[in-house]
């Protein structure tokens, strides 16, 4: 199947930079905006059950369980609806607009007095899985309307707003709590939504696309299955995804325990140690967008994979004073932070060079599918293990998992022959539609967010 774009002839041969374009503006604009709103959701929504519905332990869980169950059940038909679309933009401007609506009944219902733990469940299903159609129509938005040379930058300018909101989130969650009280706080996810559909409405770039006739919906998703299961590159990608989350959520279940009981380190400088990975996330982004246009992005993801368990080991084995133990935790979970943006900055960019642009969103969508599925049964296990042997060796044994996600990829195409020779440049396939796209201007600690 073949791609085509609406191009101009008055345009420059070479693309200007990203930062001078303004749809990739205000497309990363966008995301920031409602990637904030989400962080800032994530405590006033949690705040809300517990301290004016007297949420349970298991409703609790119930309720993190809500925001990630849409990535499994409609995951995979999100990708293979995403790949029918000739126009993937009022797909993601509606996504917004339906979040925003479902985030502003909590303050609402509130007011009326209405609101309960099971409304919030299904306002969780509901934004869940507005986001989940999102990100797979984004992903195929992204690949058609960035140049080729520019897709890592690109990756590594959405990566960075992740980590701003990382960082900007909390804060400004706890802020807008005790002036406005929970619920109300929740306003601003929706207003975030909103000002993200606005921003997305203005954009000036017109998709083109051609989309394959329908073949059935479990036959499209079948071949999203067969192609990443049946390239090596991208089987990889996805046994390193899965490994890494697998193993990193069985560590987030149990750190927080480790740190308080274990480390004794004190709550309030918890909140500043999670802040510090964030600005190293945004670091690694700036360094990220310029060590792969010398390098390559597969030999940053090579190097990158090799430090992923560096933190958790630190912390299992870590002892001593307190501001000994705070020292060595500022310092690795600034380096994790980057180190976790590169990888998945690089990841997200070999995935679109690896993958045939007509199976862009369905690739997308198994990769989401299998990474963001594995979170709940990597926590579950953390906590099941902790119960039976104690939190450090857990703790031990998630990095050492963790480190299995190298073996992975050292022993994928992606790392080039040694009969090459030094390693100095990219390795980067033919983009299917070089000149097409050249032109055209637009556009959580876990992999694939």
């Amino acid at each position: 199947m073949k791609q085509t774009f609406q191009t101009s002839p008055a345009l420059p041969a070479t693309p200007p930079p990203l930062r001078r374009q303004r749809d990739y503006r205000l497309l990363w604009a966008a995301r920031t905006i409602s990637v904030t709103g989400s962080e800032v959701s994530k405590v006033a929504v949690p705040l809300t059950a517990v301290t004016l519905l007297t949420a349970s332990p298991s409703q609790m869980g119930l309720l993190t369980a809500a925001a990630s169950l849409p990535a499994l059940l409609f995951g995979l038909q999100a990708g293979a609806v995403a790949d029918r679309l000739s126009r993937h933009r009022p797909l993601m401007i509606a996504c917004e607009l339906v979040a925003c609506a479902a985030a502003a009944t909590v303050p609402l219902a509130w007011l009326l007095g209405v609101l309960s733990i099971p409304w919030l469940v299904a306002v969780a299903l509901l934004i869940g899985t507005a986001t989940v159609v999102f990100k797979s129509a984004n992903f195929s938005y992204v690949a058609g309307t960035v140049a080729p040379s520019q897709r890592v930058e690109a990756m590594a300018g959405f990566q960075a707003c992740h980590s701003l909101a990382s960082v900007a989130g909390p804060g400004l969650a706890g802020v807008l709590v005790q002036l406005l009280t929970a619920p109300l706080a929740v306003l601003a996810e929706a207003v975030s939504f909103l000002v993200s559909g606005l921003l997305l409405r203005s954009m000036r770039t017109e998709e083109r696309n051609e989309p394959a006739p329908s073949r059935g919906m479990r036959r499209e998703i079948a071949e999203g299955l067969r192609a990443v299961l049946t390239d090596p590159a991208l089987r990889a990608l996805l046994a390193a995804g899965v490994t890494i989350n697998f193993f990193a959520m069985a560590y987030t279940a149990v750190h927080m325990l480790y740190m308080l009981n274990t480390l004794s380190i004190p709550k309030a400088l918890i909140g500043a140690l999670i802040a510090l990975s964030g600005a190293g996330g945004l670091l690694g982004a700036w360094l990220t967008a310029r060590l792969t246009k010398r390098f390559g992005e597969n030999r940053i993801l090579l190097v990158t994979v090799l430090f992923f368990p560096a933190e958790i080991l630190t912390v299992g084995l870590l002892g001593g004073p307190l501001w000994w133990k705070l020292t060595a935790l500022s310092a690795t979970g600034l380096m994790t932070g980057g180190i976790v943006v590169a990888f998945a900055t690089c990841l997200g960019a070999i995935t679109l060079r690896e993958t045939p642009p007509e199976l862009r969103g369905r690739v997308n969508a198994t990769m989401s599918f299998a990474t963001q599925g594995v979170l709940a049964l990597g926590g579950l296990a953390g906590g099941v293990a902790a119960d039976h042997v104690g939190l450090r060796p857990v703790i031990l044994l998630c990095a050492a998992g963790i480190a299995l996600a190298a073996l992975w990829i050292w022993a994928s195409p992606l790392r080039p022959p040694a009969s090459r020779g030094p390693y100095r440049g990219r390795v980067s396939l033919p983009d299917p539609q070089p000149q097409t796209v050249a032109h055209l201007m637009a556009t959580r600690r876990h992999l694939w967010p």
